[in-house]
């Protein structure tokens, strides 16, 4: 039977080096300041912006909400980023995904200042990480590291299968698994024979965004299951891209959904805005 890597424990450790990081800038007299943007009422982002709000007021990191109206332009989100990446006194800026669909999420993304990007999505910080340059590293990916590290994985020289092309987590979550010494695959729904190729994985990250899409017939015994997906089904319960009772005992370790991922998206950008006091000092 498999063991569960807990995501819960493991971003609150996080959390608490990240406390404690906050803490020691304090006594330099230095503030660590997080924007967050939120543009118009959708549910599911209120309560991401929330959990985050929540993440900085227990590590100590500042936070300044923006909650604008579902009727904001692109032209006024602009005008606030600009005057946000002109802010010394900021140190990351977050705009909360999705936009309303008048709103040119890449054009958004692109105006953040590189050395303000805690979420790791502009082009600059993308760029550093496909050539192993410093810059910040996309949330979800660089959480996945961590519960591996954290879970005594042994990375180096694995077959790493990542399901899922997206640039959110399957292109970062590919580069950083190189950076380890992964021997990476990165498979989407144009492969063929996709079974073939994750009965070879050591590790499997399962980023498709279908429902229990990965059945135990996917998977080697003794591999390492990482399930980046979330969905509610009609009963209202949670579950991830990977059928979790079929495929734990083929297992050696697995994440659960929820309580697995999830929870290291926030502590990453957590560390991500404690990062950003080097990043930003280095580039002046």
């Amino acid at each position: 039977m498999s063991e569960i890597i807990d995501g819960k424990k493991i971003s609150a450790q996080i959390k608490d080096e990240v406390k404690e990081k906050v803490a020691a800038y304090a006594k330099e007299g230095i503030e660590i300041t997080l924007a967050v943007v939120l543009v118009g009422n959708d549910p599911a982002s209120a309560v991401y912006v929330n959990n985050k709000k929540k993440a900085c007021e227990y590590t100590g990191i500042k936070s300044l909400s923006y909650e604008l109206p579902e009727e904001t332009t692109e032209e006024e989100l602009l005008e606030l980023i600009e005057k946000l990446n002109a802010d010394d006194k900021v140190n990351g800026i977050l705009v909360q995904l999705p936009l309303p669909k008048a709103i040119d999420e890449q054009k958004i993304l692109d105006a953040i200042s590189p050395l303000k990007d805690v979420d790791g999505f502009h082009p600059q910080n993308v760029g550093a990480l496909s050539i192993g340059k410093k810059g910040y590293v996309s949330c979800t990916p660089f959480g996945i590291i961590e519960l591996l590290k954290r879970s005594g994985v042994e990375i180096t020289g694995k077959n790493a299968v990542i399901i899922g092309r997206s640039n959110i987590v399957g292109k970062p979550m590919a580069m950083l698994m190189l950076r380890e010494n992964a021997t990476v695959t990165v498979t989407h729904s144009k492969t063929v024979d996709l079974k073939n190729v994750t009965n070879k994985a050591d590790i499997l990250i399962v980023a498709i965004g279908k429902p229990k899409m990965i059945t135990a017939e996917y998977v080697k015994d003794g591999a390492v299951v990482i399930d980046v997906g979330i969905h509610r089904m009609d009963n209202g319960k949670l579950c991830g891209d990977v059928d979790y009772e079929a495929v734990a005992p083929k297992c050696s370790l697995i994440t659960p959904v929820p309580g697995g991922v999830g929870p290291m998206t926030i502590a990453m950008l957590m560390q991500n805005c404690v990062n950003s006091v080097e990043i930003i000092k280095a580039a002046k």
